[in-house]
C-alpha cells in the first residue's frame, strides 16, 4: 500500500490526480516506473491551434466605430475560445505532466496580451518546452510578440531605454528581486533596445534603434545585445535558486526547505537548466514523499476544474461556464492580475471563494446538491420536491453532464466506504467527515460529499 499512497501523491503533484481505473493499472509498479510513464504520455507535444488568425484592425484604423467594437468582440471571442480550448485538452489529454508543468510556465511568464493569435503562440512556447530546456523558452518568450508588447519592449529604442522587461525579466522571471542593481536593469534595458516584432507577429531585430555601445551587466562588460544578457543571467546560479524554490512551492511545499531547494538548484544548474532531470530529482526525492508534504497544497481553480473534469468524465453543452466558474474562484486562464502573475497557495482560498469552491463540485454532478448522510429525511417529500426543482433548474444554467456509470464502474467491488474515501481524498480524514463516511449508504452521494468537503481542496 506504501506504493499505492506514493502513486497517488505524485499523480496529484505531477498531473491532476487519479482515477480508479489508473490506480488499479499502477498496482504493483514502483514510483520510478510510474514516473516514467508519466514522462513518456507527456512526450508527444500537440499545440494548441484554436486561433486562427489575427483581430482585423484595418476598419479601425478608418475611424469606424461599429468595426472598432466588431474587433472587440471578436478578440474577447478569441479570449474565450482559446481558454475553453486549452481547458478541455487538459481535461482528456494523457500527457497531465506536460499540462501541469506548462500551468506552471504560464504563470511564472504570466502575461496579457490582445491578441488572441499572440497569446496562443505564447501558451504553445510554454506548453513545447514545458519539459524542455527553461533557458531556451526564456529566450523565445522574450523574442514573443505578446511579451515584447505587454512589456512595452516594441518601445525600447537607443536614447529612450524602456526599462519594463529588463526589469521583470531578473525580477520575475530569473534572479528575484535584490540580486541585481537598478544600474543593472539600466544596462539590461539599452541590450534589448531594437527587440520589437512586425505586423505578422514575427520577431525582428531592429538594428537601427539598438544602443550598440558598450554596457556593464552584473559585473561584465562588452558590447552587450539581449542574448547575451540573458546568456550571463543563467551563467548565475542564483536564476537556478530562484526557479527552484518556485517550484519548489508549486509541487512540493509552500514553506521551502533550503536544502532541499539548494539540492534542485544543483541539479538544475549542473544540466544547463533542463527541465526533465530537474522534476525528476523531485518526484525521486525521499522527502517528496514525507506525510508533511502530502495534502498540503491548496488546489488552484484551474487545477480544482481540471481534476473534476478528468476524474468524472464531465462534458459541456455551455462551456462557458467553465469560464464563469474561474472568475468566480479569481483564476481566469490567460488574463493573469498582473506581471507576477496569481500568489497561488493559501491566497487562493478566502472565505468567499472556498464557499464557491464547495458549492462547484456538487453543481457540476448533482444539480447543485449535497446529499448530507442524516440532514433529509427521505420522506420529507417536500423536501424532496423542492430539492428535485433545484436540480432541474442548476442543470438547466449549467449543462454539464458527469458520467456517473463509468465512475461508479470503476470503483473495485467490495471497495470500502473509507477505502473510497481515503483514494478521492489526499489529507488524512477527519474525526467528523469519518463519522459522516460511516452513516453514508449511498456510494454517489458519498462522493458528492467527498468532493465538496474542505479537505477535496488540498492536494
Amino acid at each position: 500500500m506504501a506504493n499505492l499512497k506514493q502513486i497517488k501523491h505524485l499523480a496529484s503533484r505531477a498531473g491532476f490526480g487519479l482515477s480508479f481505473d489508473e490506480l488499479k493499472a499502477a498496482e504493483g509498479a514502483s514510483v520510478k516506473q510510474t514516473l516514467k510513464d508519466l514522462f513518456k504520455a507527456s512526450a508527444d507535444y500537440q499545440p494548441l491551434d484554436i486561433v486562427k488568425g489575427g483581430a482585423d484592425y484595418s476598419m479601425v484604423k478608418k475611424g469606424d466605430p461599429a468595426a472598432r467594437k466588431m474587433v472587440q468582440q471578436q478578440m474577447r471571442q478569441q479570449e474565450r475560445d482559446l481558454n475553453s480550448g486549452w481547458m478541455d485538452y487538459m481535461s482528456t489529454a494523457k500527457g497531465q505532466l506536460r499540462e501541469k508543468m506548462a500551468l506552471f510556465w504560464n504563470n511564472h511568464f504570466a502575461c496579457r496580451a490582445k491578441q488572441g493569435i499572440f497569446v496562443q503562440q505564447l501558451a504553445n512556447i510554454q506548453r513545447s518546452n514545458a519539459l524542455g530546456n527553461f533557458k531556451t523558452m526564456t529566450l523565445e518568450i522574450a523574442k514573443s510578440p505578446a511579451m515584447l508588447s505587454f512589456l512595452n519592449n516594441q518601445q525600447n529604442l537607443k536614447g529612450h531605454p524602456n526599462e519594463n522587461f529588463a526589469r521583470e525579466l531578473m525580477e520575475l522571471f530569473t534572479l528575484g528581486r535584490g540580486n541585481y542593481t537598478e544600474q543593472d536593469v539600466k544596462e539590461s534595458a539599452r541590450a534589448f533596445t531594437g527587440w520589437g516584432y512586425d505586423r505578422g507577429g514575427e520577431f525582428r531585430f531592429r538594428p537601427f534603434v539598438h544602443d550598440s555601445d558598450r554596457k556593464t551587466f552584473l559585473g561584465k562588460t562588452g558590447n552587450f545585445k539581449g542574448e547575451d544578457i540573458i546568456n550571463i543571467i543563467f551563467d548565475n546560479k542564483q536564476t537556478a535558486r530562484f526557479l527552484s524554490t518556485k517550484l519548489y512551492k508549486y509541487l512540493v511545499n509552500e514553506i521551502p526547505d533550503q536544502a532541499h531547494v539548494e539540492a534542485m538548484a544543483d541539479v538544475f544548474y549542473k544540466s544547463g537548466y533542463e527541465i526533465k532531470p530537474w522534476l525528476e530529482y523531485v518526484f525521486t526525492a525521499d522527502w517528496f514523499y514525507e506525510d508533511k508534504n502530502i495534502g498540503n497544497l491548496v488546489k488552484s481553480p484551474v487545477e480544482l476544474l481540471i481534476g473534476l473534469n478528468r476524474q468524472f468524465n464531465i462534458t459541456y453543452q455551455r462551456p462557458g461556464v467553465l469560464l464563469q466558474f474561474q472568475k468566480v474562484l479569481g483564476q481566469v486562464l490567460f488574463y493573469p492580475p498582473n506581471v507576477a502573475g496569481w500568489p497561488g497557495g493559501r491566497n487562493w482560498i478566502d472565505s468567499s471563494s472556498l464557499m464557491f469552491r464547495i458549492k462547484i463540485p456538487s453543481t457540476l454532478l448533482n444539480g447543485g446538491v449535497i446529499d448530507f448522510a442524516g440532514k433529509a429525511d427521505p420522506e420529507d417529500e417536500a423536501f424532496l420536491a423542492t430539492t428535485r426543482v433545484m436540480k432541474e433548474a442548476v442543470n438547466t444554467r449549467v449543462q454539464a453532464k458527469a458520467d456517473w456509470d463509468k465512475f461508479l464502474g470503476e470503483i473495485p467491488k467490495g471497495l470500502s466506504k473509507t477505502s473510497i474515501a481515503q483514494f478521492m481524498l489526499e489529507p488524512k480524514l477527519s474525526s467528523a467527515l469519518m463519522r459522516s463516511v460511516d452513516q453514508s449508504t449511498d456510494t454517489k452521494a458519498l462522493v458528492i460529499e467527498l468532493v465538496s468537503s474542505p479537505e477535496y481542496q488540498l492536494s
